[in-house]
């Protein structure tokens, strides 16, 4: 099981959808975990109502925020790329439902953002980490050395 979430194809193109997806999510985190760039922290970001409904809505809320942050990291790094993605595909659905989805689909309340997170997510949990990809590195220990 382990060995087919590190699995990945030795390809560059997950590489640039890692690293802009792994520091939207990296910032998006940071505001609501450490309230950095204005962001609420993450006391104040988990005392906030949950979409639909969700009951604790700190424990919710808290789980988003920090799932953003650590999957943003996993993402960034190529490390249980999939895993990370899957985190980041999990936040981005309930936000799209929960939160966008009655403001239309355009910008600046609708679900056009989320959908093109979603849609980053969902390549890389089908991809994997792809070249330079701490999975890439862990599945072949010899690449690692050859570098």
């Amino acid at each position: 099981m382990f060995r087919r979430l590190l699995e990945t194809a030795p390809v560059w193109f997950p590489l640039p959808v890692r690293l802009t997806l792994g520091l939207i999510f990296i910032a998006h985190g940071a505001q609501k975990v450490f309230g950095v760039w204005g962001g609420p922290g993450l006391a104040k970001f988990a005392a906030a109502g949950a979409p639909m409904g969700l009951r604790p809505a700190w424990l919710w809320m808290g789980a988003a925020a920090l799932a953003e942050l650590i999957g943003g990291v996993m993402v960034l790094a190529g490390l249980l790329t999939r895993v990370g993605a899957f985190l980041l595909a999990s936040v981005m659905l309930v936000a799209m439902v929960g939160v966008h989805w009655s403001g239309g689909f355009f910008l600046p309340k609708g679900i056009e953002y989320t959908v093109a997170l979603l849609g980053m997510a969902l390549a890389l949990m089908i991809s994997g980490g792809g070249q330079v990809s701490a999975d890439a590195s862990l599945q072949n220990p010899s690449f690692a050395r050859r570098r």
